[in-house]
């Protein structure tokens, strides 16, 4: 397939650089075969089946973009992939600066004059990104990014140094527990604890499988056809507690709903098939196009996806590519917001 087949006119104004205030308030589009219908997130207890399964990715974002120096250049760098301990692939601005061998000093946004959390260049990486070594204890590099980093926005979300703040919170589940994501499972944004109760009180279970999403996901598709496409990996965990938990569901007929792609890229990484789950810690690259047999999922709960993206081509695999432009067409003349901090939809076959 092409991949210009999977290209749409998006408004730029369509794009959306801050949350809803209250997270519950954000659009909610319903797609049910071809029938539309706008909702909001707080309407979510009533459109969940009482029986369904929600299963939510647990990640959670690390503080992965750090501001420093090398020597008098300026350097941004983003945590992309860990490869070994303390030592990362990052992407980085004006990397042609930057030699093996070369120590970078990344100071807090806020605070230039604090001592620096140093990095040393061992290479470059396969993808045009730089190896970093961080020169400090391991135990302490996640400690130590709260204090040195700021949230890894998308590169269509733009932020002053200290602009960030706010970004923290925002930008992160209210369910996070396994540190690791240097991008947020978005569609779990919506989810405040207050409307999680909503849910559990309506009967609805859930639960909690991992997968880090890496800073792949951010990179556009540079080839012509999906063919040609090399799917960056993403580390997930799914334990046979959680296994088992889903193909109980499963057996008694009951729907499992994901929240987000990546919970979905991780249930499909895991499926064999005849349709069972079973425990899995490993890397999935999983690439999801038009064709392929979902048999993991039976509903998708996500944000709106940028065009051409491979989250785009995985919803059109899912809904079909014709009923998920018609679908988009509608939220971008409905105003809905789009990307990590827009509004969602609701995907049922």
């Amino acid at each position: 397939m092409k991949v210009s087949d999977f290209d749409f006119d998006l408004p730029r104004e369509r794009i959306a650089s801050q949350p809803a205030t209250p997270r519950e308030s954000a659009k909610l589009l319903h797609v049910c075969g071809d029938t539309l219908t706008d909702r909001h997130i707080f309407d979510l207890p009533n459109v969940f089946r009482s029986s369904d399964l929600l299963v939510f990715n647990d990640t959670k974002v690390i503080p992965a973009r750090l501001f420093g120096m090398r020597g008098q250049a300026a350097i941004e760098s983003t945590l992309f992939k860990q490869v070994a301990l303390n030592t990362w692939e990052c992407l980085i601005k004006n990397a042609r600066r930057l030699h093996e061998k070369d120590v970078i000093d990344f100071y807090p946004p806020t605070d230039p004059n604090a001592e620096p959390l140093q990095a040393e260049v061992l290479g470059r990486g396969d993808t045009g990104t730089v190896i970093l070594k961080f020169l400090t204890n391991p135990n302490e590099l996640f400690a130590q990014l709260e204090q040195y980093g700021v949230m890894p926005l998308p590169p269509y979300i733009h932020r002053e140094h200290t602009e960030y703040g706010e970004d923290k919170q925002n930008y992160q589940t209210v369910y996070a527990k396994n540190p690791g994501a240097v991008a947020a499972p978005t569609a779990g944004l919506h989810f405040t604890n207050d409307l999680l109760k909503k849910i559990a009180d309506k009967g609805i279970e859930n639960v909690k499988i991992t997968l880090h999403v890496g800073g792949g996901t951010f990179l556009p598709v540079k080839v012509e056809d999906t063919k040609d496409h090399v799917m960056h990996a993403e580390y997930g965990v799914i334990t046979q507690e959680q296994a088992d938990i889903i193909n109980s569901a499963k057996k008694a007929g009951r729907r499992i709903v994901s929240v987000g792609t990546t919970a979905l890229r991780l249930l499909e990484s895991a499926v064999d098939e005849e349709g069972v789950i079973h425990p899995f810690s490993q890397e999935t690259s999983i690439f999801i196009t038009p064709g392929y047999k979902f048999k993991a999922i039976d509903a998708l709960f996500t944000n709106f996806h940028l065009p051409c993206s491979t989250l785009f081509m995985l919803v059109s695999a899912f809904m079909g590519t014709d009923r998920m432009k018609k679908a988009y067409q509608h939220a971008i003349d409905q105003e809905y917001r789009f990307f990590s901090y827009g509004d969602a939809c609701f995907l049922e076959k």
